[in-house]
């Protein structure tokens, strides 16, 4: 909050310039991830002023994403062979947002056309992906649905039409959840001005998820010495295995 207060006294003493000025922020730049994490909620909010660095002189449409780092991924398509579902077609992705979350203050369509929206990523149907090889038009699509279905349903991939509020024409906050299932690493926010179905200015800003405690521990184990992590993790199983064995057979 105040470093929008101060970027707000600055804007009166900028000269005029012909774009609005974007202010962004967000309620957490760094969020912990510990045992027992169950998600959170994430504020974005900000102000937005005209060329003059005043409060707006007209109404403004706005836009906010929130994505996750990308991700290669590989899907994989399920098909009924004789009354058993195995797995058929496939493809990859070299690169996938493992979080996508969109809020505006009106529905996409009716505050920019279908280019500009496929342009900028105005929705989850927009998301560009990266397919690895040719990968035939009608194939990829399908196949780009299933994955936004699927990361919709684990609540990963979000919109939410009219979850901008803007006051005064002047500040705009959205609000949204983060899942505990969110992998860590540098997420970023885009704000995006809108007016007359043309994006007018935008600003960004950066929230860092990452593991604390026991958890990063793990995590940075399992990368430093992947190997040594893997012999102890099936040590571990096959003990807990025996261990289970023997209890039962003491009943």
């Amino acid at each position: 909050m105040t470093r929008i207060l101060l970027l707000l006294v600055c804007a009166f003493l900028l000269p005029a310039q012909r774009d609005p000025i974007l202010v962004p922020e967000v309620s957490q730049h760094e969020i912990a991830v510990r045992q027992g994490f169950t998600g959170t909620e994430l504020l974005l909010f900000g102000a937005i002023l005209d060329p003059a660095g005043r409060a707006a002189a007209q109404d403004y449409d706005v836009v906010v994403i929130l994505q996750g780092p990308p991700q290669p991924i590989r899907l994989r398509e399920k098909a009924r062979f004789g009354g058993i579902w195995i797995n058929a077609a496939s493809t990859d992705y070299r690169s996938a947002p493992s979080f996508f979350a969109l809020a505006s203050t009106r529905p996409i369509a009716d505050i920019v056309d279908e280019r500009t929206a496929a342009i900028y990523e105005f929705g989850t149907r927009y998301i560009q992906l990266s397919p690895s090889g040719v990968i035939e038009t009608g194939e990829q699509a399908r196949f780009s649905a299933g994955l936004v279905d699927l990361r919709t349903r684990q609540g990963l991939y979000q919109e939410d039409v009219g979850g901008v509020r803007v006051s005064e024409r002047v500040l705009y906050q959205a609000r949204i959840h983060l899942p505990s299932n969110v992998v860590t690493g540098t997420y970023v926010a885009e704000t995006f001005a809108v007016r007359g179905g043309r994006v007018i200015a935008s600003a960004l800003s950066e929230v860092e998820v990452k593991k604390v405690g026991f958890e990063r521990f793990i995590e940075q184990a399992s990368q430093d010495y992947a190997l040594v992590y893997g012999l102890v993790a099936v040590l571990l199983s096959v003990g807990m295995g025996w261990a289970s064995s023997r209890f039962y057979s003491w009943l």
